[in-house]
């Protein structure tokens, strides 16, 4: 199996380099690294449009080699679909991400956009992150054996999945849904200077809400936690309920305004 790996700490991260050792060690696995230079963190789906990118080559210091860009996570998943490597990949690893990629989380992360972008590809991908304060070793061993044993692994098409590994000792792995995470954000002044005012936005620690079967409950009790998602952000019961709303009423009043 053809694996990509790719982060958004960049190449350099220790998460990326552990889940990489561990990845080596199968044996039928086709490892290719494909990350950022620096840490992207919280790039979401960002892509770079208009400048070219940069790609340097580099040694891990084992005999084996990866690639470093100055682009995005998606950008790196790109990559490795356009040419850059071999072969595609048939597998997308993105982490191990540094802190936790948890409900609301994921959609600012760069970790779970790179395994998104896979989704986009056609290719199956795992998203996988850390509490802050953990061992990498113990997630990046099942995530491993989750990579060896993938064709046992109920992962329906069009499904990545988005596992987050606890900040103290693994007591086992659990599948859930994504949390609602309460953000405590607030807008804090930190300079004024000729006119000119700046702010600090972010910073709070969050919380969120304690609900059971979710992938924050998992972690709290000490659990892995394996979250399925997809790409489809379709309402399709909003769907049903506008298809009886006549939105063409609303229209009316400028298509006759022209006439």
């Amino acid at each position: 199996m053809r694996v990509l790996l790719t982060n958004d700490d960049g190449i350099t991260a220790t998460g990326l380099n552990v889940m990489r050792r561990a990845l080596l060690e199968l044996a039928d696995v086709e490892l290719e690294v494909i990350a950022p230079d620096s840490n992207r963190s919280a790039t979401g789906r960002a892509v770079t449009l208009r400048d070219p990118i940069w790609v340097e080559e580099v040694e891990f210091g084992d005999g084996t080699t990866g690639f470093a860009t100055d682009g995005t996570p998606v950008d790196c998943v790109r990559f490795a679909a356009l040419g850059l490597v071999e072969a595609p990949p048939e597998l997308i690893v993105s982490g191990i991400n540094h802190g936790a990629n948890l409900g609301d989380d994921i959609t600012y992360s760069g970790t779970v956009a790179a395994a998104l972008e896979g989704i986009l590809l056609g290719v199956p991908a795992v998203a996988v992150s850390l509490v802050r304060g953990g061992d990498f070793g113990p997630l990046a061993a099942f995530v491993a054996r989750l990579v060896d044993e993938l064709d046992d692994v109920p992962m329906p098409q069009g499904t990545l999945l988005n596992v987050n590994g606890p900040g103290g000792e693994v007591r086992g792995a659990r599948a859930g849904r994504l949390g609602k995470r309460v953000y405590n954000d607030r807008m804090e002044l930190t300079e004024e200077d000729d006119g000119r005012r700046r702010y600090r936005l972010y910073g709070e620690t969050p919380s969120y809400e304690h609900e059971p079967g979710t992938d924050f409950a998992a972690i709290a009790e000490g659990l892995i936690a394996v979250t399925p998602i997809h790409f489809d952000l379709t309402d399709q019961a909003g769907v049903e309920e506008l298809a009886g709303f006549d939105l063409e009423r609303l229209l009316r009043p400028a298509t006759e305004a022209v006439e």
